[in-house]
């Protein structure tokens, strides 16, 4: 296997590189994400992979560096995903590979040195480019992190010893969590949420790049709608961009954000992508075709809620720690203007059913089941305090289904 020659090569409109913060990395605005096609989400031997989940993996980072996409970023908590890549990335000249991957906190450093290991092991590289401390979640999580000899020190001796080049964490976690670590200055990158349908970690974003890391955006067409099999309403709106191209474009008009992962789980799955590349060229050519798509969206929400509600739904919404029986009131009210506004009830269901099963990766319960009188009391400070009770029992009747658990925890992952 060998790094593909681009220069002979017909590519009318070239991977884009931005600067990746302080590393100064030539960052991919797109990465190839390993979470998709890996054999499973376990660790297994690997005369245990099936040949053709094996080829199909090749091909796609064969594909990914094709395009000039040179991130590879993996994951311990992915399975067989790392020792996969281990079989393919040493063929390749390592100077031209950003390689990343995370290993989760652990309350013993210990532990968490050892994952490292095991991770870089299975790479069967020398060293990795990136290494993110794996979702610093919550308060405990960024405990383990930062304090004294904690999972940060053993970073630091990771670096020492030549292993890791670059230092930063991903998360899931609320905003205030996320610009705590980051105003550490401990971190190099963050790896986050933003995308058009979810801009609350923007205060992060800034807080990044006052602290010049890289930014680096988590699973924008998956967690960011499911852009891969949008409803037709969503398609619509977003005329003449596909929702994947809209939302790609969205977040790399912003020049704060530096690279959005895909996470293919074949070949083709860039192909939609890369379309966003010429819309790249120039601002005017970005925002020319932006303005008019963002213009139908907020007036389809506008329709569908009503213009108070979409100002001010957020107002005086309580925490779900703060909430009785823990129920995440912003995030299904959130989810329930998603499926007024765009259709997005398959995206929303997935979404809503993680809450009691998510962890501090999707915190919260589902509004199944709850005292509406203490819940009154609650949302005092709400100026729709009344529609609010009305939506939560609305939504969790349209939403409720399946339980679902996050992708890392289920047996195999089969999702695309």
């Amino acid at each position: 296997m060998t790094f593909p020659d681009r220069s002979s090569a017909n590519f009318p409109h070239p991977m884009l590189y931005r600067r990746f913060g302080r590393t100064a990395l030539s960052m991919p605005v797109f990465s190839c994400g390993g979470m998709r096609y890996q054999f499973q989400w376990q660790d297994a031997p690997f005369a245990q992979v099936p040949q053709d989940n094996q080829h199909n993996l090749q091909a796609t980072i064969e594909r990914s560096l094709e395009l000039g996409i040179n991130h590879i970023e993996t994951a311990r908590g992915y399975g067989t995903s790392e020792m996969q890549l281990g079989k393919i990335l040493p063929q390749l000249p390592r100077e031209k590979l950003i390689v990343q991957t995370k290993v989760s906190p652990k309350d013993d450093p210990k532990d968490f040195r050892r994952e490292f290991d095991k991770s870089l092991g299975y790479l069967n590289l020398e060293y990795v480019d990136l290494l993110g401390i794996h979702g610093i979640n919550n308060r405990e999580t960024l405990e383990q992190s930062l304090r004294p000899g904690g999972c940060l020190a053993v970073c630091r001796q990771l670096q020492r010893e030549g292993l890791v080049k670059f230092v930063g964490f991903s998360t899931h976690g609320p905003t205030a969590i996320i610009t705590e670590a980051i105003n550490s200055g401990e971190f190099d990158y963050v790896n986050l949420h933003w995308y058009y349908i979810f801009q609350d970690n923007w205060p992060a974003i800034a807080a990044a790049t006052a602290q010049d890391m890289g930014v680096f955006i988590i699973s924008p067409s998956d967690k960011g709608g499911q852009l891969y099999n949008p409803p037709q309403k969503l398609v619509n709106l977003c005329q003449p961009l596909s929702p994947m191209v809209f939302n790609n474009l969205f977040c790399l008009s912003h020049s704060q954000v530096h690279t959005l992962s895909i996470g293919a789980s074949r070949p083709t799955d860039f192909d939609e992508h890369i379309k966003t590349l010429p819309y790249l060229a120039s601002e005017q050519e970005t925002e020319k075709v932006l303005q008019p798509i963002l213009a139908n969206l907020h007036r389809a929400m506008v329709e569908a809620l009503g213009e108070d509600w979409v100002n001010g739904w957020r107002i005086g919404l309580p925490s779900p720690e703060n909430t009785p029986g823990e129920i995440n009131i912003p995030k299904i009210l959130w989810l329930y203007n998603l499926c007024q506004s765009f259709d997005l009830v398959e995206y929303s269901k997935m979404r809503y059913n993680l809450l009691g099963n998510g962890g501090h990766w999707f915190p919260g319960q589902p509004a199944s089941n709850f005292d509406e009188q203490k819940l009154w009391q609650c949302l005092a400070h709400s100026p729709h305090r009344q529609r609010v009770l009305e939506i939560l029992q609305e939504t969790d009747r349209m939403l409720k289904g399946e339980t679902v658990q996050r992708l890392s925890r289920q047996e195999v992952a089969k999702t695309s």
